[in-house]
């Protein structure tokens, strides 16, 4: 199947009891057996849910993998992962990293003997003079939050596999309609399904995508037995957002290409991130992985300190000020004291995160609109 019908098809059969097309909301927590270990493949909702089931066929297939799990929010993926080192382990990430990743990775698994290296992963070999026999895990995001740095998975992927480490790919920026790391060498790919996937920025959920079965069973171990698993209310919600996934992201990113040409050249921006720009760095490496530049714009603002960065920020009125990202409506951070602000000053300063750079997660609202409250937001 192509995407938009996996989108709309994958995972979903008509239920069996009544014929509803639309995967009913088991809003169960167990389940009859016949006898002790005789039941139809459900015991208990915390490991096992057919609402959610159908949810994590539908991601897998999205992202053309054969194993979803979902969980109640991206961070409880990113735990999930986590969770198959042990103390001595070392780990290799990028240093523009989601400030939640770079919180649990720091102030989480850390202290139980965790080594992380955060490393300009702008070229695959930066991460060579790293390796170890302690390596086990390499984990990264493309496009990266907020400066939209492009990693090449296909490169990086050619080095964990000659070493036998994992790599995990957080992969919300581009969502599956975009890009597809599996398919470039990435054995786990994560996504917070909050974001593109969710799209209507009513439900916190993640998700992990992987194709090696023993894999697939050592995280639903770890899912299982720690119980990070979301209800099926929300799994029902995010079926449906799927629906639309790729009709949102060529909304997305339309608008956000418009917006993002439309800064470019205002006078009151400094820098501009959007990978879709010639020379944006790496934008060789994005036309060749992603199939769109997607919706995320950031911007520095040219000569403003925090003062009247917060002055900007807060005269938008189509564009909300708030965390997250990805859904229908424009949202506007200030990545310094929202997403990112558990990363120190001085390590966020040396990716460009300074106090006057905002986030832009475009929306699919009318473009003449977005580009009208700009102009008035940044007079």
């Amino acid at each position: 199947m192509k995407f938009a019908t996996k989108a709309i098809h994958a995972g979903q059969e008509p239920d069996p009891t009544t014929g509803a097309v639309m995967t009913p909301i088991y809003q169960t927590s167990t389940y009859w057996q016949k006898s002790p270990g005789e039941h139809k493949g459900y015991e208990y909702s915390r490991g096992t849910n057919p609402t959610r089931k159908a949810l994590e066929d539908c991601l897998a297939a999205l992202e053309n993998c054969k194993f979803g799990l979902a969980f109640s929010s991206g961070m409880g993926a990113t735990d999930c992962v986590l969770r198959l080192l042990k103390p001595g382990d070392e780990v290799i990430t990028g240093n523009d990293l989601y400030g939640g990743s770079y919180r649990i990775f720091t102030k989480v698994y850390q202290k139980y003997g965790i080594k992380f290296h955060f490393l300009d992963l702008s070229k695959p070999e930066n991460i060579i003079p790293y390796l170890n026999e302690n390596t086990k895990l390499v984990w990264i995001e493309t496009p990266t939050n907020p400066t939209m740095r492009i990693i090449d998975i296909e490169g990086v992927a050619k080095i964990t596999k000659e070493n036998k480490i994992l790599l995990a790919v957080d992969n919300t920026f581009a969502s599956p309609y975009l890009q597809n790391p599996a398919d470039l060498g990435a054995d786990i790919v994560m996504h917070s399904v909050t974001k593109y996937i969710g799209g209507h920025s009513d439900v916190v959920m993640g998700a992990l995508l992987v194709n090696d079965e023993q894999l697939y069973k050592d995280l639903f171990f770890i899912y299982n037995a720690c119980g990070a698993t979301p209800g099926p209310q929300d799994s029902f919600l995010v079926l449906r957002g799927i629906k639309t996934l790729h009709l949102r992201m060529k909304a997305h990113c339309e608008n956000g290409e418009k917006v993002a040409h439309y800064l470019k050249t205002h006078p009151k921006i400094d820098k501009i991130y959007w990978p879709g720009f010639e020379d944006h760095p790496n934008h060789d490496i994005a036309k060749k992985q992603m199939r769109g530049f997607g919706g995320m714009v950031s911007i520095t603002l040219k000569d403003a300190d925090l003062q009247e960065t917060f002055r900007i920020a807060s005269r938008f009125k189509v564009f909300s000020l708030a965390e997250s990202l990805g859904g229908v409506e424009s949202l506007i951070n200030h990545p310094t004291t929202m997403t990112h602000g558990s990363i120190p000053k001085e390590e966020r300063e040396k990716v460009g995160v300074t106090d006057n750079l905002l986030r832009l997660s475009v929306g699919v609202e009318d473009i003449e609109d977005l580009l009208a409250d700009l102009e008035q937001a940044l007079s």
